[in-house]
């Protein structure tokens, strides 16, 4: 693994990945990244508000670049699990990007669920290696993106596979004006990515998520903002 987390030439030719792919712009980036070696994408759609918009993006980037996509859908999350993010639940915050005015938005264990359905659907499908677009901004926030869970993710995946599948976080301790100044170079079509909590046409402007996509793109965002 090299700086910040990239994987160095030869791990990345070398890998036959799946990747955790919301249509967001920080998991876009990274199937901009790592495209040639990008077997799988799957989107995981749980009941959150922007479950349809993002999936329209993931779908139509995976079109783009030729990369199968699956959906799996988790609607028990929805269901049964609590977080503003889910239609019906508490208002979705608005505001700075922190751990106080984010909490709620905080799905428990989604990662962890997600991982493991990846980590077998890597299995099956004969590939190495599954990749998860989460941050350094999110540490503070979601304990299910934060390095220490990653690694023992990565563990539980090696010890509880034939083939050993590894997990593997390039973004993790990178910030997410980082990761847009990477896509910039990557020419991401940032356009086709989606970001904000309350999940309508038109991004916000308000919540959040829509805070920190206007820090991280400040002087090349596409995107139309309704505040």
């Amino acid at each position: 693994m090299g700086k910040n987390g990239y994987l160095c030439r030869k791990e990345s030719e070398d890998l036959k990945a799946l990747i955790v792919y919301s249509g967001g712009m920080d998991s876009t980036t990274l199937l901009y990244q790592y495209k040639d070696c990008i077997s799988l994408a799957v989107t995981f759609t749980y009941g959150a508000r922007q479950d349809a918009a993002q999936l329209a993006c993931a779908r139509e980037n995976c079109s783009l670049l030729g990369i199968r996509h699956l959906v799996i859908p988790l609607d028990f999350m929805g269901q049964y699990f609590k977080s503003s993010m889910f239609e019906g639940g508490e208002a979705i915050p608005h505001g700075a990007y922190d751990e106080q005015n984010m909490k709620s938005t905080v799905v428990p264990f989604r990662n962890g669920i997600m991982l493991s359905v990846a980590v077998g659907l890597a299995e099956s499908n004969g590939l190495d290696t599954v990749l998860i677009a989460n941050h350094a901004g999110d540490h503070a926030i979601y304990p299910d993106c934060r390095p220490e869970f990653i690694q023992a993710m990565d563990q539980a995946s090696q010890a509880g596979t034939y083939e050993g599948i590894r997990i593997v976080s390039p973004y993790c301790n990178m910030t997410k004006r980082e990761i847009a100044l990477l896509g910039r170079e990557l020419e991401v079509p940032f356009e086709k990515t989606y970001s904000c909590y309350e999940g309508d046409a038109i991004h916000c402007g308000l919540c959040g998520t829509c805070h920190e996509r206007k820090e991280a793109l400040a002087g090349f965002d596409p995107t139309p903002y309704k505040a």
